[in-house]
Order: C-alpha cells, then structure tokens, then sequence
C-alpha cells in the first residue's frame, strides 16, 4: 500500500510537539512492515539548512486561494529511507517567530490543503492509497478531496484517515473564509460540512469527511465522545463511533535509548539488570545535581516536570499543594516553558528553596533527556492527555511516572499494587491537588523500599512501547478503510 501523511511539522525538520514526533517516527516503522510512506510538509524557512540544500524542485503549481493563484514549488527529499515532499511557498512560510499563531493561519492552511491535494497527480511513481491527516491544519484535506475534488477520476478511489492529536485545537474562522479562502459556497456550512456555530471549523473537514477517524490512544477515543472532553465536537464523534479507533502513540525506541544516547553522562542498557540500571541512574543524579548547583544527595527522591506550562498539564493542582509538596525530603527539577504565572510561581519556588527545587525556562532537549535518566519520578497530573510522550520516555529512562487517570496515560501507566507487585507507575482518578499529594506521597515512601523500587522499574521495563505494535494497528487500519 501507499501512503501519504498530512501533516503541519514533522521530525527532524520542523518540531513545536508531540505531532512532530508521530511524523518523524510512525512513517519510519510503517516502513519497516513493508508499505510504500511518504510524508508532505510545508517548506519552512526554519528547517534547518542542511535539509533545505538537499531539497530538489519536483513541479511548480500555481494554487488558488480565494481569487489569487500562489505559487507552490514541490521540492523532494528522501532522508533515512523516506521520501519527503515539502510544499514551499515563502509568503505562507518564511515567516519570523513561532511557526504557528499568525494572522492569516486559515489563509495558510487552505493554501496547503488545496496544495496538498493538487500535487499528488505530481509526485513522480506516486499515487497514495491513503490519505494520512493530523490535526486541524490538514483537516481540510478529507473535505476538499470529497467536494471538489471528485470530478477527477485521478481522486476517486483515494481514501483518508484523519487523526485527533488534540481536540482543544480545531482551527476555528469566520464563516466568510469558506468563499473568500476556500472559494466554496455556503451550503457546506451546515453542520455535516464545517460549519461551526456562525464560523467555520478546519477539524470538522477531518471529522465528517475522512473515512476513518483515530485518536492517540484507546482511552482519548472513548472520553472524546462524552461532554467534559468533548470540546463541543462530542455529538460528531459520537456519530461517528463506528469509524473512530483509538491507537496510542509510540516513541523511537532507537534515539530513545540510554544505553547510546550521547546526551547522558552515565549509559545504562535496559537489557542489563536492576542493579547496574539504578546505580548508573544514581550517576547520572549526582552529575545533574552537580550541573544545577542542587545538593549533592543520593539519598533522596529526585521528582521531574518536563512539560509546557500550559493548564491542560495540571499545573494549578501542583501549585495547590507546592508548600506541602516541598515539606517531603526530595528534589524537584523542572523543565519548560509557557503561560507567564507558571513560569513566575516555579521560578519563586526555585528562588525561596534553592536546596530543593531548580527551576529551567526553557526546552533544551539533551537536557530534557539528562533529567528523564537522572531522575527518580516523573509527575505529569494533566487535567486531559490525548496521548501523552513525556511518560514514555521516562519510562525508557528509568523514571517512574505519577499521572493522573485519563487519556493515554491510563493506557500506558498501571498503579503498582503492593499486593500482586504488578504496575509501573503511580495514578489517581480524580482532578484533586491532594488526591495528586497522596499518590506523590505514596510514591516517595515505596522509593525508600529498595526491594520495591526495583519490582516497579522492572515493571516498567518489560512494557513496549515502541512504535512496532502501533504502527501494526495503523497498518491494519489502512487495509480496512
């Protein structure tokens, strides 16, 4: 089969998020398992260089958008196995800042969209069986393929799979951006089109016109349908229940991996036993404390946040309780950046208890990597996880995840239970700052139980959460769509 991913960034070129991540891996093992993946990206001017003079001009399109006709150059390069299309356009991509958050982003992704869809005649020995579009900046791309462009037999036997990285963001604009945008008429914003209350809404493309419609994980898909996650869409997907599956995302096991990674101090195999994993994780502590200006102890917990500051990580339960938090005999470490008051509070925390608590604005991803292998516990208490990659990668370094009950972080974290021994993290169900107290409390206590401790990374580590099985799943959704 041929398939195509949709997508608005994708790893190592472009990365804001998880997406980049899915784009940079998925298509890499969809490979592996014998099937003909491609990926098409807008050219950014911030992909780096090196990639960007490796590029070579395929066809040149002129794309309609509204009344204009925009250029659009489809230059391909084929790096580590897959052949990537970028769709260049510098008035859409060469812009300063942040690669999203404009002005004209509904100008931008109908350009794409329809780019999108006009290129394929153009790719050279490719026809795509599939159609694979991520988030609301491909949303359109399910629904132009069905109204207009089905007049060319070319189109007729493409289907598409659209995926929900994050209902919160749907790409939502004035209703006028169907006709002087889209160049579409009125009719198509009733509610089995894209309209959406008196606007418009680019994730409605995906979710009433893809043939089939994925999640990130199995619990998101069921908990997407009820009012609370919803985000007002709950009616639509509850429409389409017979077409939504959910399958949890994976991470690159091979970047991922702490016995090579360049970025640690001390490597450790996952492979090896117990004893040298923990005591090469306890190296790695004394070397990230001693980086941080912290106390040199070994004899404490080590608790990391890795993570926008953003509501949806549940950072207001963390601040509920941060003086009691910080009364327990551990440190914390905290990496990220995003809303102003969050940054503000941490950076108090740091400030008032230097000994405890650093502090770091900003994302650096070694770095990143150095706290998941250095540390012992990894809080991620989100309010809503479509998915969720932070817990993963702390469980392949080593670090024990304490979530909350929701999304995909029940479907990758198990509460240990003292009794059978079975689980590799700590959870609660509820949205409580001391519900969260309690299972932290819970989890520095079992720490100082070396027997224990050892059962739950073991745990931990007999779980695979590479992108093999996931991609299977995707495999098989393709050949039944």
């Amino acid at each position: 089969m041929k398939i195509l991913h949709v997508a608005s960034e994708g790893a190592p070129f472009i990365k804001t998020g998880g997406l980049a991540d899915v784009i940079g891996a998925l298509p890499q093992e969809l490979a592996r398992q014998e099937l003909d993946v491609r990926v098409i990206l807008p050219k950014y001017s911030k992909i780096p260089e090196h990639f960007r003079n490796r590029m070579e001009l395929q066809y040149v399109l002129h794309v309609p958008v509204g009344w204009r006709n925009q250029y659009c150059g489809i230059e391909v390069l084929k790096d580590n196995g897959i052949t990537y299309y970028f769709l260049d356009n510098e008035y859409y991509f060469k812009r300063d800042g942040a690669i999203y958050g404009h002005a004209d982003e509904a100008e931008r992704f109908a350009f794409f969209s329809r780019a999108v869809l006009m290129a394929l005649p153009h790719l050279e020995g490719f026809r795509p069986d599939v159609l694979h579009c991520h988030d609301w900046q491909a949303g359109l791309v399910p629904f132009l393929l069905k109204v207009d462009f089905q007049h060319d037999p070319f189109y007729h036997e493409i289907k598409t799979v659209y995926t929900i990285h994050n209902l919160l963001y749907q790409g939502v604009f004035p209703s006028s951006v169907l006709g002087d945008l889209i160049g579409l008429g009125n009719e198509h914003l009733a509610d089995d089109g894209i309209g959406y209350y008196d606007s418009l809404n680019y994730m409605k493309g995906g979710l009433n016109f893809a043939d089939k419609v994925t999640t990130v994980s199995v619990t998101y898909a069921r908990e997407v349908q009820t009012d609370f996650y919803g985000a007002t869409l709950d009616g639509l997907l509850r429409k389409r229940r017979e077409d939504l599956v959910g399958i949890v995302n994976g991470i690159d096991y091979d970047s991922y991996n702490p016995a090579t990674d360049g970025n640690l101090p001390v490597h450790f195999s996952n492979d090896g036993s117990i004893e040298e994993v923990l005591k090469a994780k306890e190296q790695n502590k004394v070397h990230l404390q001693e980086e941080l200006g912290l106390p040199i102890r070994v004899d404490v917990p080590m608790i990391a946040i890795i993570s926008r500051f953003v509501e949806q990580k549940g950072f207001d339960l963390i601040l509920h309780v941060l003086p009691e938090l910080l009364q327990h005999d551990a440190q914390l470490i905290i990496l990220g950046t995003g809303d102003a008051h969050y940054e503000q509070a941490f950076l108090d925390a740091a400030r008032q208890h230097p000994h405890l608590v650093s502090t770091q604005i900003k994302f650096d991803e070694g770095f990143a990597r150095r706290i998941y292998a250095a540390s012992d516990l990894f809080l991620m208490p989100s309010k809503f996880e479509p998915c969720g990659l932070s817990q993963l990668l702390a469980l392949r370094y080593g670090s024990v995840p304490i979530v909350r009950e929701t999304g995909g972080l029940v479907d990758t974290v198990q509460s240990y239970n003292e009794e059978t021994h079975v689980g590799n993290g700590f959870s609660f169900a509820n949205y409580n700052a001391h519900d969260m107290l309690h299972t932290i409390q819970r989890a520095v206590s079992l720490w100082h139980d070396r027997h224990t401790w050892e059962q739950i990374i073991e745990n931990g580590r007999q779980r695979d959460f590479s992108w093999s099985e996931s991609a299977k799943q995707y495999r098989d959704l393709y050949q039944h769509v």
